[in-house]
């Protein structure tokens, strides 16, 4: 057993994502402000490297800036492996506004990169797309790209989506479909916003998909309102299909999963999920706030699926124990 505490790696890692390659953990996310390149190399994204979860050593940056456009700002770093090859699946945009975001892919050899980005958009025609999903649905055998993009009908903001990826995981393959949307006041990321050229009374923000495949149904975990306000955590939509429909009756008066503790942890969200090293334990990996709101910062805390659907043990700020070790009898 060891003992973590959180935050398990103490600098800036928002929109943490973490992928498990030949016994190793690799973290990769938003760096502050989503503009600062990573001491020493220059690069994009910070990569953290663990064999355990909670020890976390920095390997340097993991993209190659791009030069058409160079990027003002790169948000929510992802990676998907497939036949040796690592694709790394983030957005971007060339000014300085929110609504320049666009998702693009970039190509690498190995998890610590360095990643190439290909040079093009991968949803051109979309007017704001952010927080790219890879996901393998294990039934079909077929890649797709959850992402959030933006809806002005209804609850106006931002929602999630998916689209089939092509073979080659650089473009996509079919149309988009509308995954989830805000349907409570507790998704409503600010009032009176001006964004478009002109004021939202009120707009909604429903991100960070991480779909998962549990029981034979398709979970979409997501984070919903403003990280400024004590509604703001992770909830989930579910489905028979990975393309859907979705629903999400459970998230009515506040996010389910996960949701901050006044005074102690603000804003936890935007999730991955990955197996512990005692290969059976599921974490859900997540950044939170302090409460002066200094940093966001990668935290770690069981997932516990139950009658009611998945539930997080978290978020804890005092030492916990992680199983390091299958239990007794079972093999790695």
């Amino acid at each position: 057993m060891l003992t973590y505490q959180n935050p398990v790696w103490d600098g800036y890692m928002a929109d943490p994502f973490v992928l498990r390659w030949a016994g190793m953990y690799y973290a990769y996310g938003t760096n502050a402000s989503g503009t600062s390149r990573i001491e020493n190399d220059g690069k994009i994204f910070r990569v953290l490297r663990s064999s355990d979860l909670v020890q976390w050593e920095c390997v340097g940056g993991a993209l190659e800036p791009p030069t058409d456009p160079p990027p003002e700002a790169c948000w929510a770093p992802e990676v998907a492996e497939r036949d040796g090859t690592f694709y790394l699946y983030y957005s971007a945009s060339s000014d300085e506004g929110d609504e320049g975001h666009r998702l693009r892919v970039a190509v690498a050899s190995h998890p610590a990169g360095p990643f190439r980005d290909t040079g093009k958009p991968l949803l051109p025609e979309e007017n704001f797309t952010i927080d790219a999903h890879p996901f393998h649905d294990p039934k079909d055998g077929k890649w797709y790209l959850f992402f959030a993009k933006d809806f002005f009908d209804e609850r106006v903001g931002t929602g999630v989506a998916v689209v089939p990826l092509a073979d080659d995981m650089q473009s996509v393959a079919g149309p988009v479909t509308t995954v989830l949307r805000a349907t409570a006041d507790w998704q409503i990321f600010a009032r009176n916003r001006h964004i478009y050229g002109q004021e939202w009374a009120a707009w909604h923000t429903v991100e960070g998909p991480f779909v998962v495949f549990h029981d034979e149904q398709y979970f979409c975990f997501y984070s919903g309102g403003a990280w400024t306000t004590p509604d703001y955590g992770v909830s989930f939509g579910v489905a028979d299909n990975v393309l859907g429909p979705y629903h999400d009756e459970w998230s009515a008066t506040g996010p389910s999963v996960l949701r901050g503790i006044d005074g102690k942890v603000l804003g936890p969200g935007h999730n991955s999920l990955i197996v512990g090293p005692d290969n059976q334990t599921e974490y859900l990996v997540y950044h939170a706030w302090d409460p002066a709101q200094t940093a966001r910062r990668m935290c770690i805390d069981p997932l516990h699926w139950t009658p009611q659907g998945p539930r997080c043990a978290g978020p804890t700020t005092e030492p916990q124990t992680i199983a390091v070790q299958p239990p007794q009898g079972e093999a790695r």
